[in-house]
């Protein structure tokens, strides 16, 4: 019988080498395995930034990370986010981002400031304090450099090599999925581009009414904000909006623009624009995630007591975001100048809406308008002035929203508050800051007379 001999000392030592050198690459695999994972269903460049720089921070262990991404076009590095850090963009042959992405090294610095590449001016504007740098460029599947990782203050000394193959390997991963979602970006400008150029043919027919989708899209965005609704939903919501009215390309101009009141005939072939707008939207090829905008968009007008038009839907058949667009779409038509009419009294505008809750509109929505700040309402009222606008102004009113001032326009006797907040607000709605130029039929909010003034 053959005789089983111990393993020496050497053997063991390096059997547990070994071992360890597999262990130290399994995790290594595993965690970019999870990188790969967590980054590839991110295509908002914003939040895939800042996705990759915190996986980043929690492998390396640093205390930050920057992801600079390299525009050729301009000759810059830029970051729109970073861990401490608003917005950062300067030159890219500039720094230890521009020198790694000019040069294609990988630098690992010990110590920050014995580094004459090192710029101090961040830390003392800051007073953040660099002591150890990881920086390496990142490559797309070319080759070329599109930008750089860095690093900062690993916990407990320097970078090793460990983190430099690391970061390496991530590099390569993030490269593609950044340049994914600028395609995405790109695609998606072209597509709002589109989107925007179509709202506007509806106002070129008629300039006394410009700008109407783009504030109904403003509204029911801020309403999506309220509710704390997806991004998918507010990106359908803000689509719909903007197209809402698209069908009134099929509404006889001199309909469309007519001074006065509609007569039955003229006003039944204008309600018929809802069906134009679902009919002709539903010939544009959406995709997954936008199919629903024809039947969104159609349905502003579908009043939850079935008396709406042009299907008569009740309720439950309506689209939930159909139904924030027709509490927005009411509200800019009552607060907009008309052919027969200016801006109408606030408090009887928000009447007007509170009259039809449960009826013609779904109070939960009523609800969740009346919660926009006043800040905002005023720079959606104000679209086409924004630069007339008082930043302090806004700043003021930002700290109340509409159902505050509709409480004070509706108390008997308003306190010093708010007192100041209608008169601010007022100076708006009724066109005064802009010197001269508003119509005298506008109307003032502070006081409800019961009729159009």
């Amino acid at each position: 019988m053959a005789k089983i001999t111990a393993p020496n000392t050497a053997d063991i030592k390096d059997y547990q080498l070994k071992l360890e050198q597999y262990r130290r690459e399994h995790e290594k695999l595993q965690i970019l395995l999870n990188i790969t994972h967590n980054i590839s269903r991110e295509l908002d460049l914003s939040k895939l930034l800042m996705l990759i720089m915190d996986e980043v921070k929690t492998v390396l262990q640093c205390d930050r990370c920057t992801v600079f991404v390299l525009n050729r076009e301009t000759g810059e590095l830029w970051s729109r986010v970073a861990h401490g850090e608003k917005e950062i963009r300067f030159p890219s042959h500039l720094g230890i981002a521009g020198f790694v992405a000019t040069s294609g090294e990988v630098l690992n610095i010990p110590d920050a400031y014995a580094d004459e590449r090192f710029n101090p001016n961040i830390d003392k504007k800051t007073g953040y304090v660099t002591r150890t740098i990881l920086a390496v460029p990142m490559r797309n599947k070319l080759s070329e450099i599109i930008g750089v990782f860095q690093s900062l203050n690993k916990i407990g000394g320097p970078f090793c090599q460990d983190d430099i193959e690391l970061l390496d390997a991530i590099s390569s991963i993030a490269a593609t999925q950044i340049e994914n979602a600028q395609l995405y970006a790109e695609q998606k400008k072209t597509f709002d581009s589109f989107i925007e150029t179509l709202a506007t043919t509806i106002d070129a027919r008629d300039p006394l009414t410009a700008g109407h989708s783009r504030r109904i899209a403003l509204y029911a965005d801020e309403i999506a904000r309220v509710l704390n609704l997806g991004d998918s939903e507010r990106e359908v919501l803000r689509t719909a909006a903007l197209l809402h009215d698209y069908g009134k390309i099929a509404v006889r101009e001199a309909i469309l623009t007519k001074e006065g009141k509609l007569t039955d005939e003229e006003f039944k072939h204008i309600q018929h624009h809802p069906y134009y707008t679902r009919t002709i939207l539903e010939k544009i090829n959406f995709s997954r995630a936008l199919k629903d905008v024809p039947m969104i968009a159609a349905s502003h007008h579908e009043k939850l007591d079935g008396s709406g038009y042009p299907q008569g839907l009740i309720e439950r058949e309506i689209p939930k975001l159909g139904k924030i667009l027709a509490v927005v779409d009411v509200f800019d038509a009552l607060t907009s100048k008309r052919h027969y009419r200016d801006r109408m009294n606030l408090t009887q505008v928000l009447g007007i809406l509170s009259q039809g809750a449960n009826t013609h509109f779904d109070d939960f929505f009523i609800a969740a308008f009346k919660k926009i700040p006043l800040s905002r309402l005023v720079e959606i009222l104000e679209d086409d002035h924004q630069k007339d606008l008082d930043l302090n102004d806004l700043e003021e009113l930002g700290k109340s929203d509409i159902s505050a001032l509709l409480s004070a326009l509706e108390s008997p006797s308003p306190d010093g508050h708010q007192l100041a907040m209608m008169k601010q607000f007022n100076h708006y709605y009724s066109r005064d800051y802009l010197q001269g130029k508003k119509n005298s039929k506008t109307a003032s909010p502070i006081k409800f007379t019961g009729k159009e003034e």
